[in-house]
């Protein structure tokens, strides 16, 4: 039984390429997969933290590289694809994870901050996804993962550049779903619910806001981090090979309600 189980989500020999990896969801993401074996590529912004998240992964006897890049930057998300295969090989994982959200309403958006969020949120994951394509196919395939949002599904509150950003990651994971499957890339996405994390401090220095979104869960709870883990490492693993184009909400039944 184990074999069978270690054939289907063992990731041991294939690597990933983790956004976002400095803090929130894609530190904890890059933590978990690099527990499930893989060789894991760590991407961000604040070198400090992100080396700090590569170290800390490098304290259990695991495999792990930084790379400092701003997204925002055209020709830094082509360098972050080339030297992604440098420490391992090229990546037949990547985990979309960079993201911000300015929480503005809709008065008070600007075509700057618009333009920032989408090309953060939706821009930077087709166009880094679409210049790893080639490495995955040439390995047999791969798995990409990109992180939706209730806002996918929901309008909140001063989210609409926001919401705009992670409904098109819902129709862009099926147009990667759609474009590179036949080629063994499967193209997935998590919607996670009310997690602790950066993007969501805001709404966590607001007891009240907590507890009204905890009883809207099915649950009844928001999400710790760890509530990730078993979507993280099913999703890119074989045992996801004829998975595609979804979007699994991990949101203690937020959506369901």
């Amino acid at each position: 039984m184990a074999s069978f189980v270690e054939a289907l989500f063992d990731l041991k020999g294939r690597v990933a390429l983790v956004t976002g990896a400095s803090s929130g969801i894609g530190r904890h993401m890059a933590s978990t997969l690099a527990a499930a074996c893989a060789e894991v590529v760590l991407v961000g912004r604040d070198s400090g933290r992100l080396n700090e998240a590569a170290e800390d992964i490098a304290s259990l006897d695991l495999e792990a590289k930084a790379i400092v890049a701003n997204l925002q930057d055209q020709d830094e998300v082509e360098r972050v694809a080339r030297e992604a295969a440098e420490p391992f090989g090229a990546p037949d994982i990547l985990v979309n994870a960079a993201g911000i959200n300015f929480r503005e309403a809709p008065e008070g958006i600007t075509w700057e901050s618009w333009n920032q969020t989408q090309q953060i949120n939706l821009s930077v994951p087709f166009f880094l996804a679409r210049a790893l394509v080639d490495g995955m196919r040439a390995k047999g395939g791969g798995n990409i993962i990109n992180i939706a949002s209730l806002q996918s599904f929901r309008a909140f509150a001063n989210g609409a550049a926001y919401g705009a950003s992670k409904g098109g990651i819902t129709q862009l994971t099926r147009a990667m779903a759609e474009a590179w499957s036949k080629d063994g890339v499967v193209a997935n996405a998590i919607a996670p619910g009310f997690f602790p994390t950066e993007l969501t401090k805001a709404v966590y220095e607001n007891p009240t806001l907590v507890a009204e979104n905890a009883a809207r869960t099915a649950i009844g709870r928001n999400g710790e981090l760890d509530d990730l883990d078993g979507a993280t490492v099913f999703l890119a693993s074989r045992g996801a090979a004829y998975i595609t184009g979804q979007v699994l909400a991990v949101d203690g039944g937020f959506t369901a309600k």
